[in-house]
């Protein structure tokens, strides 16, 4: 196991650093000088080029890529991520450590709905099959099929505008009102944990019909055992597997897919601070926030695998 870690550790370090250079050649070959917004953002009327070299200057941005590129790669070592370009006070590694846990609270408050609804819906609906399994099957379609905005922006018109039953954005910190930051969580949550949801129900029904069709399942059928304790003992533990890998890989979608909720709601996350940070063309804050969402999605992959080795022994080798 200490090998098979190891090598998911090393393979995920590799990636991290791919990740880091195509987001710093794609941000420096994307339409638009830093420098130029930045002077415009502070209304100081026409922009010179004396102006504009000086705030390059500043920035690092007169230097060339390849001496830019190692100086940032330098920096991430010491876990320095730079300041931001809007001001050199916003250390981003420190601006990004107090948006990141609004974003993880809402990607696993989203998981959590998942997997409390996706894999009981989906062993249900595999285990009584006929209208209900219909049903489920057409829920879990429209739920893969909506785009989170449309979802988000529906819930926002009904549940808040319409009937009034929760804020329609905004955040309140925990510690300041308990309540009220549990209501502002809960739509943006379950907005965000719909089309997991219904991955993960799928899955799941795939997964226990196929166990069920099992040539052990009938056995332990004809030894006397009843079908639940069959059902509920074997069936759904063999039927694990792909629901974790799938569960796994849908979680790091949510990282991206808060980029959207949280405009939608007003959510003052990492999705919301990468929108914000890309329309200013704030390379340091940009690729600060990518680089954590990738960390952490590799870090999820990590877990998976791990959890994947621990249920089944052929994966390690």
């Amino acid at each position: 196991m200490t090998r098979f870690v190891l090598n998911r550790l090393l393979l995920g370090v590799v990636l991290l650093w791919l990740v880091v250079t195509v987001v710093f050649l794609a941000l420096h070959a994307v339409p638009g000088d830093p420098a130029a917004i930045l002077l415009g953002s502070e209304g100081s009327g026409a922009v010179t080029p004396e102006a504009l070299a000086r705030v390059r200057s500043q920035l690092g941005l007169d230097k060339p890529i390849l001496v830019q590129y190692s100086d940032y790669l330098a920096g991430l070592v010491r876990m320095d991520f730079g300041t931001s370009f809007r001001s050199a006070d916003i250390q981003v590694l420190s601006y990004i450590g107090d948006r990141l846990p609004k974003t993880l609270e809402l990607v696993l408050m989203a998981a959590l709905i998942a997997v409390v609804v996706g894999i009981p819906t989906g062993a249900l609906a595999a285990r009584i099959g006929g209208l209900a399994d219909t049903v489920i099957s057409s829920l879990t379609t429209l739920g893969i099929s909506m785009p989170v905005y449309v979802i988000g922006t529906v819930f926002v018109l009904v549940f808040s505008l319409q009937m009034g039953w929760f804020p329609a954005g905004g955040y309140t910190a925990i510690e300041a009102n308990p309540s009220a930051h549990f209501m502002r969580l809960v739509l943006p949550a379950i907005a965000l944990s719909f089309g997991i949801t219904s991955v993960v129900a799928r899955m799941t029904r795939s997964a226990v019909l196929e166990t069920v069709a099992q040539d052990w399942v009938r056995t332990a059928r004809s030894q006397g055992l009843p079908r639940s304790v069959v059902f509920r003992r074997h069936v759904i533990r063999n039927s694990l597997n792909p629901v974790v890998t799938t569960l796994g890989l849908e979680i790091g979608s949510l990282l991206g897919s808060t980029v959207l909720i949280e405009r939608v709601f007003t959510w003052p996350g990492m999705g919301s601070l990468l929108v914000d940070s890309v329309n200013s063309r704030d390379y340091p804050m940009v690729q600060g926030i990518v680089i954590v969402i990738a960390a952490l999605f590799i870090l999820i992959n990590l877990i998976v695998d791990i959890l994947y080795g621990v249920l089944d022994p052929r994966a390690r080798r």
